[in-house]
């Protein structure tokens, strides 16, 4: 096991792994920017490395930087958590040649599952479905109008090395097909230095199902379940829930079997997780993108199957094997989790950082809040605006549902706008307690109820 992990990442996961640290017995160093020195995973760690200003480019996304911190603390391993760095496969390479394991798959696998791409054709390889597309990348504008007139509109143009909804546009018609692949190509290069599109039929009404995968390097690989990712607004997620109300025991079974034969194609140590479309019927899937780190939404697979992913990682990262009861778990129970965001919800739910003047977290059975906010705390304008997960579970989905109403209802923040009333008003819907909502669902219903 490793003595000491330096988490390379911010608030709540951050906050997070240390904690997963203090349980192994393993020290842990905290990386900051200017704009973090009042978190609470820097007040937390055993020791805390400020490594620059406060937006990301030049602290969390700074591979020397964080290096140095390592190398200064004498951290044998850094943990990524999510986002910034977590799927950087120069940033695997920079770690192996300091040698400091990087807690996460190998940069060959992260180049090959990152790429979107890559990872289809991957998938196409293990008979896993893929939608209908471009074999390989488009070499401009005018190659892929031509290729989605073969396919069939509307079509979907997504960036290679995309992400969090960025660098991805529906294309429903041939007139503004020129114009969306820029505007995905450019957004692409802003985001993520690499505008390669390529193209997928568009699954119209579509469910967003994924799959909770894990590795280890003695020939274990796993699936725990899958998580449904459908709540959400403009590609990014507000609420998950596992199991998934909307698939058959039987599309269940064929998810995972497919997802643990594409991670054992390609010898997959650590987590990660596999995404899908689900047709609006719920009877065909299709592979979406893998991540090659943990998700936002880790926790809920966490209450159902009873596991820490967190742990985990880092138990594979020291070549350990996976758990007894990961390798043998069972599904137990109905998990949900809203993701607290500091945003206003009646104002095109537009950021709201500032000071936090109250804050009080519902507790009780079944209820679970992972956050790095407190009251008197300042939420930057630099990041994400993230500031907790709340997650219920009980033995039924009725349950859980009652139970997160309950919670929202305790949650109380004041000295900024949060998504909260949003939430409550979700819970409250009939389509969502009756499980009939799909990626669509969030952007319909804001307008009819806020144009």
């Amino acid at each position: 096991m490793f003595k000491k992990v330096l988490v390379a990442n911010r608030g709540e996961i951050a906050l997070r792994i240390i904690r997963a640290c203090r349980e192994l017995g393993v020290e842990s160093v905290a990386v900051y920017s200017e704009a973090d020195v009042d978190s609470m995973h820097v007040q937390l760690a055993d020791e805390a490395v400020c490594i620059g200003p406060g937006p990301s480019k030049d602290s969390y996304l700074k591979p020397d930087r964080i290096m140095a911190a390592a190398e200064i603390t004498g951290a044998d391993a850094i943990h990524p958590g999510y986002g910034f760095l977590s799927e950087n496969a120069r940033f695997v390479e920079i770690c192996e040649s300091c040698q400091i394991k990087f807690i996460g798959p190998s940069a060959d696998v992260i180049r090959k599952m990152g790429d979107k791409n890559t990872a289809r054709a991957t998938a196409v390889a293990n008979g896993v479905p893929v939608t209908p597309g471009s074999e390989g990348m488009l070499e401009s504008a005018e190659h892929g109008l031509k290729l989605a007139k073969d396919i069939g509109f509307p079509v979907m143009i997504k960036a290679t090395a995309g992400g969090g909804g960025r660098g991805m546009r529906p294309c429903f018609e041939e007139a503004e097909f020129i114009e969306m692949y820029n505007q995905a190509s450019q957004e692409a290069i802003a985001c993520f230095g690499n505008g390669d599109c390529y193209l997928e039929k568009l699954v119209l009404k579509p469910h967003h199902i994924e799959i909770q995968v894990i590795g280890d390097t003695h020939g274990n690989f796993v699936q725990l379940g899958e998580r449904d990712c459908s709540m959400q607004r403009r590609n990014q997620k507000i609420i998950e829930e596992c199991p998934s109300p909307l698939i058959s025991e039987k599309l269940r079974q064929q998810m995972a079997e497919a997802s643990v034969k594409l991670i054992s194609s390609i010898g997959y140590e650590n987590a990660g997780t596999i995404e899908y479309l689900v047709d609006e019927k719920a009877e065909n899937f299709y592979f979406m993108e893998m991540n090659t780190r943990i998700q936002v939404e880790h926790p809920v697979t966490e209450e159902v199957m009873g596991c820490e992913l967190i742990k985990e990682q880092i138990r594979v990262a020291a070549n350990e094997a996976l758990s007894h009861h990961v390798l043998n778990t069972n599904p137990r129970g109905h998990s949900i989790e809203c993701r607290i965001n500091a945003e206003d919800p009646y104002n095109n739910f537009a950021p709201s950082p500032g000071k936090i003047t109250l804050w009080y977290t519902p507790g009780g059975k079944g209820v679970r809040v992972d956050s790095h906010a407190y009251s008197g705390y300042s939420v930057p304008p630099h990041y994400d605006s993230m500031i907790a997960k709340l997650i219920v579970t009980a033995s039924t989905r009725q349950i859980a549902i009652q139970r997160m109403k309950r919670a929202l209802s305790e949650f109380k923040i004041e000295g900024i706008k949060t998504t909260i009333p949003f939430q409550q008003e979700i819970m409250n819907h009939s389509d969502f307690v009756n499980g009939k909502y799909g990626i669509e669902w969030v952007g319909d219903y804001i307008k009819e109820t806020q144009s």
